[in-house]
């Protein structure tokens, strides 16, 4: 049997496939794994402790499977996982292969998108909490003003189909309303949770036409094609037959149709359990 070492794409959710349709379409020659953890969605008010015990547990299933690359597509893991796993668990238990975020590749470019430097972070407590954006974006761009925002209640909302009812259009509403009072010069807005890009076209027509709305999946999968182009020894690791495989903890059937929401196609997953 030919081997496989496709690259891991983990989610909470379903909103990391926003980024994998990216990274899919920018990378198709690549095979993937994307594990969405939906039983135990959302991550967003669980403490650090949990959402790094949590991504860790997947990640390892990930590498159990081949990968030799994953990419946390998922903000709040991210923020609270991704640098304990880097530094503690990565050395010990597979020095060779590599976990990658969303949240310093959105930040190296962030401040470049904004013509008045001052910009609104939406996403879920967690992220928000952890001071991830305001943290990495000092690094590259200190001159920009940074507001966040917590929406959470968008994630519920999305992962239920709720979110363009008129309950859900009511709480994300007051949400954009809240982040620009807080600063009227602000010009791009980071949807700083990939469950959020399904709500882009809507955010649009709620803020003034300078504001520009920005989804992390385009920019994470041109970081991708760049980390892969410099580290070719991890590349020549990775398969490239095109294929793409999908895993979630939860009923099978039930991802299947929420995720042909996110993906615009029909797909087939596997059951899997974390823990």
């Amino acid at each position: 049997m030919q081997r496989k070492n496709p690259i891991g794409v983990f989610d909470s959710g379903y909103g990391g496939l926003t980024v994998l349709a990216e990274i899919i379409k920018k990378l198709p020659q690549y095979d993937y794994i994307y594990l969405g953890d939906n039983a135990r969605a959302p991550y967003g008010p669980r403490s650090f402790d949990v959402v790094y015990e949590f991504t860790l547990e997947a990640v390892k299933e990930l590498f159990s499977r081949g990968c030799e690359l994953v990419v946390l597509a998922c903000n709040t893991a991210s923020a609270k996982a991704l640098r304990t796993i880097q530094q503690k668990d990565l050395p010990q238990l597979a020095p060779h292969k590599r976990v990658l975020g969303v949240i310093r590749p959105s930040t190296e470019i962030i401040g470049q998108l904004s013509q008045t430097n001052h910009v609104g972070i939406l996403a879920t407590e967690g992220t928000v909490k952890s001071l991830s954006f305001p943290l990495e974006l000092a690094k590259f761009s200190p001159e920009t003003i940074v507001h966040q925002h917590a929406c959470p209640m968008w994630v519920p909302l999305i992962e239920n189909g709720r979110h363009l009812s008129e309950g859900g259009k009511f709480f994300i509403q007051e949400d954009i309303q809240k982040i620009m009072a807080k600063d009227s010069t602000i010009d791009v807005i980071i949807l700083a949770c990939t469950h959020f890009p399904i709500l882009k076209d809507y955010i649009q027509t709620l803020v003034p036409k300078n504001v520009k709305i920005v989804a992390q999946g385009a920019i994470i999968a041109e970081k991708l094609e760049d980390y892969l182009v410099r580290h070719q020894e991890l590349d020549k690791k990775c398969t490239k037959n095109g294929e793409v495989q999908f895993l979630t903890t939860e009923n099978s059937e039930d991802f299947d149709k929420n995720a042909s929401k996110f993906l615009g196609y029909a797909i087939k997953s596997e059951h899997v359990k974390l823990g």
